[in-house]
């Protein structure tokens, strides 16, 4: 796999600006882009000799710091509402602004044993007992807002409101389970796809959330280089890593 990512890399060099080495790119991104674009972003430099430096965490926090002048380069959303809200702050090249990827929710189990679990709220309710279900905080990080408004179209919302234990990324909600602290959370199917230590329990249907879509963006500040890694994000290669990651990508 690695030789074929580096021909698609060679490849794509060839139809690339050049990269000035000396130029650092930051970029923000969601935490849940932690074990794709870490691949990513490794294997390029690797390539080009060009550093990358990820700084991930919810997509609301880094559009905040953003908005207070924090100098990254590009930005990563895990939903459409906080790169307009980055991009209505004047930090983002407007134009730059596209969908990249999709993505998808489930509920995830750290036992076996609980494998499947129907979306009923009485069955959900006995498999956490006096545990909590783990979601991402609803009132601000995308994956939690995404899991509240499906569980709310499924019907499930109002009896498992008062059971929830809210982290501030889908990346923390994922380590809830992992550890055993909650039976059961929900998360994007790429943070399932990144850990051994949970299985995928339900998936919760497309049509009962808004779609869930990573834009990419510029930021005002991008350098040269930040725009060639911006385009390599598109290429073949890249793709090849997120799909294998579990998202759902545009193919060629």
């Amino acid at each position: 796999m690695q030789r074929v990512l580096l021909a698609f890399f060679s490849a794509f060099l060839l139809f690339s600006k050049p990269v000035f080495a000396n130029d650092n790119v930051l970029v923000f991104a969601a935490s849940s882009l932690t074990t794709a674009l870490n691949d990513i972003a490794s294997a390029y430099h690797e390539a080009t000799g060009q550093q990358v430096t990820l700084s991930f965490a919810s997509s609301s926090a880094l559009a905040r710091q953003l908005a207070y002048g924090a100098p990254a380069d590009i930005f990563l959303s895990a939903n459409e509402k906080w790169m307009d809200y980055a991009v209505s702050q004047g930090v983002i090249r407007k134009e730059s602004v596209t969908p990249w990827i999709k993505n998808k929710l489930v509920l995830i189990a750290s036992d076996q044993e609980n494998i499947p679990v129907a979306l009923d709220a009485n069955k959900m309710l006995a498999v956490l007992g006096d545990s909590r279900l783990a979601l991402a905080d609803p009132t601000h990080v995308p994956a939690g807002i995404y899991g509240k408004e499906s569980l709310e179209n499924l019907g499930l919302w109002q009896a498992l409101e008062n059971k929830l234990a809210l982290s501030n990324s889908a990346r923390s909600t994922l380590a809830l389970v992992e550890r055993g602290e909650s039976p059961l959370g929900i998360v994007y199917y790429s943070d399932a796809q990144a850990s051994s230590h949970v299985k995928v329990a339900a998936m919760l249907p497309d049509n009962s959330h808004t779609p869930i879509v990573f834009p990419k963006a510029l930021t005002n500040e991008a350098s040269a280089a930040s725009e060639a890694f911006f385009r390599f994000l598109d290429s073949p290669a890249a793709k090849a890593i997120l799909m294998e990651n579990g998202f759902v990508v545009n193919p060629e």
